[in-house]
Order: C-alpha cells, then structure tokens, then sequence
C-alpha cells in the first residue's frame, strides 16, 4: 500500500515498547457521577463534525449537543462544551496520550484530564473500547466510498449482501487514489483496502472529517472514505458535485464515552438514553439533525433500546 501526505510537516516520534504497557494501568481519574453532581457542572467533550456538534458565532449545537444539555438537566447541572481534536479527545477523558496501530492501542504519555464525557458521533471501534466504556449505541453508521460526480468510478449495484458489495467497491479501487485520516473512524488500516495496487493519501491540513468530501471536490484524490452521517450531509451540500461507490465496511454504531472508571456515569446516561428513546425525545433529535438517516439505515431505529441494549458492533 503506497503511502502519500498531503502535510509536509511530519514528524515521525518513535517511542519505546514499554509504554504500552501502561495501557493497563490508570494514570489517572476521571470524575465519575458523585463528583460531577458535587462540581455542579458537566463538561462534555467533542469535535465539531457533522450534524452531532455544530460550531457557530452563538456558540455550539447539534444532535449530540442537545442531548448532552438533556443528560446534565436530568442530573441537576450545568452544562460545559469542551472543544478538543482527534489526537487529544481520548487523552482528554482519560489522561492517557494514545496512539493508534489498527485495531490495537499503544500509550505514549500522560495528559491532563479536561472532560467528563464524549459524545460527537464517536464509532465504536476495538481500539477505541481499550481506553473508554460505551454507551448503549446511539448512532447507526458505517464507511462508504464516495468519488466526484464526473469520476469514471461507476457506482456498484447492490447485491443484497452487504460483504459481496464491500469486494466489489474494493475490485474498483485498482490504480486509484483514495483520501482517508489516520486515528479515526477512516483510518485506512481499519479497512481490507487493495494493498498493492491503491494509492492512500492521508488527510492531514486539518482534524476535520467534513473536510474530506470538499477535498475530493477539489482533486485531493479520485474517492474518499467516509461515515454514512457525513455522507448525508455532504449529499445535502454538494448534490451535484460527489456519489456514493459502495460500502468499505459493515454496520457500525456509534456512542457516548466516558473513562473506564466512571461507571455510574455510564449507568447513568444508559438509562437516561433508554428513557429519550421511549419517549420519543431522542427521535425528534434525530429527525431534526439527521432526517435522511431513516431511509438507509431505518431498521436502528425500530429496535427496543431496553430489550435490546447493544448491537453487535461488528
């Protein structure tokens, strides 16, 4: 697999084995529920993406947003956003620097703690639930190849079968260049991409995922992965300027996370979620950020949250 950055400004830091032995050992806590209610204020983490958390002159807001506002209402606090990037959002919660190699997590230090709980449309990924506990799944997603609208990458049909798909979409990607982003849900070694004969470039002049689609606009690559909610949006802003492939991965969800430790935190928010779910509440959120969601992935939202606590994730 060929490798490109679009960033000249790396740095390679090599780091020794033994600290990913400290994966293990907590270097430090995050609030669990008793402190947050005695703080008085809960300080939610995110990164402006998509519809889940919106950065505008009046502040934030988003499908994630206004649930978070909800969960600290139902626990009698404040609520505070906290602004953070890929690379800091899970040492944020629990103090550990973090690396990413695949489905694996290596620590590489020690940070402070600046939040309480993440909720930006976060996938739940393997190395993801090695440094934070999930939520019941809140989000259905899953990664699609998208191209301009003038590539001569055709669309597939789809077979039926969301693996026979997947094969197809990757038969096309021969000679071709695709854009994806280190350290999130389009990391490229989450995904069996053709690895001789496919050009990755990675996204590196910012931490944003929105940006993907208009890079691909702008000739930064002949397709990009993307997660199924950003293709939505971007759908909704470029309609005659990007199209879908095909799938690159499965059904994913997506969830709240909070540190390791702070399990009645999570107890909490599940069953406050369950209630959102039951009562409608959630939906209208969903339907007001995300209302084309219902036509590709409908079926998350008929299941019983209680009953049926967690999909599986793979």
């Amino acid at each position: 697999m060929k490798l490109f950055f679009l960033s000249k400004n790396i740095r390679v830091v090599v780091i020794g084995a033994a600290l990913s032995c400290c994966l293990l050992t907590s270097m430090a806590y995050a609030a669990d529920l008793a402190e947050i209610r005695q703080r008085g204020v809960l300080r939610h983490i995110g990164i402006p993406y998509a519809n889940f958390v919106r950065q505008t002159e009046a502040g934030v807001d988003g499908l994630d947003v206004e649930l978070m506002k909800l969960f600290a209402k139902h626990l009698g606090v404040r609520y505070e956003w906290i602004n953070t990037t890929w690379s800091d959002i899970f040492g944020d919660i629990s103090g550990k620097k973090i690396r990413n190699e695949g489905d694996n997590a290596v620590v590489i230090g020690k940070v402070p703690i600046r939040g309480d709980i993440i909720a930006n449309g976060l996938t739940i990924l393997p190395w993801r639930e090695k440094i934070v506990a999930f939520s019941i799944p809140t989000f259905p997603t899953g990664v699609w190849m998208v191209a301009r609208s003038d590539s001569s990458i055709k669309p597939i049909e789809p077979s039926g079968k969301t693996e026979t798909d997947i094969q197809r979409v990757m038969a096309l990607l021969s000679g071709r260049s695709v854009l994806a982003m280190k350290g999130t849900c389009l990391d490229p070694d989450l995904y069996d991409l053709p690895v001789k004969s496919t050009e990755i470039r990675l996204y590196t002049a910012s931490q944003n995922l929105s940006e993907m689609a208009p890079a691909i606009i702008n000739g930064a690559a002949d397709a990009t992965l993307l997660d199924i909610p950003d293709v939505l949006i971007a759908l909704q802003k470029w309609p005659e300027d990007i199209k879908v492939i095909g799938p690159v991965s499965s059904l994913q969800l997506m969830g709240v996370a909070v540190d390791k430790s702070s399990t009645e935190l999570l107890d909490s928010f599940n069953r406050f979620f369950q209630i959102c779910w039951k009562n409608g509440t959630y939906e209208k959120l969903v339907k007001k950020y995300y209302p084309s969601v219902f036509l590709y992935l409908g079926d998350f939202f008929k299941r019983d949250a209680e009953k049926q606590p967690l999909l599986p994730q793979k």
